[in-house]
């Protein structure tokens, strides 16, 4: 006896949709509001400044990925614009894919410590 194949319920999914988009927004709103009360409206990365007429274009990163951690003082946000914030999410999405660690883990594997011996050096010359 063959299965027959429910169609899903389009208004239903739309709903779900709709409702997490507007959970979403709500929830970006309460940060992104706090985050621009707390910074300066310049980006974190390319200390561009921005301005009412274009403060859309400047975003709210989470440091840790988390955008659920959304500590009252901002110690997790970052305010980056748009471009800045791509380019931060797509070198953390390189780094996962292909197993990239961070440029100061890279350093400490390679066994060249720049500074090893500086501290008899300052002794020397105390």
């Amino acid at each position: 006896m063959p299965i027959k194949k429910r169609d899903p319920d389009r208004a239903k999914l739309d709903r779900v949709v709709a409702e997490a988009r507007r959970q979403k927004e709500d929830r970006e709103k309460g940060y992104r509001e706090q985050a621009l009360k707390l910074y300066p409206w310049v980006c974190g990365r390319c200390a561009r400044e921005f301005t009412l007429k274009n403060l859309h274009e400047l975003t709210v990163h989470h440091r840790n990925h988390n955008h659920d951690d959304n500590p009252p003082d901002g110690s997790n946000w970052e305010l980056l614009c748009l471009y800045c914030h791509d380019e931060e999410h797509a070198r953390y999405l390189h780094a996962s894919t292909y197993g990239e660690t961070s440029p100061k883990e890279r350093h400490s594997e390679t066994g060249y410590k720049a500074f090893s011996g500086l501290d008899a050096l300052l002794k020397k010359h105390q």
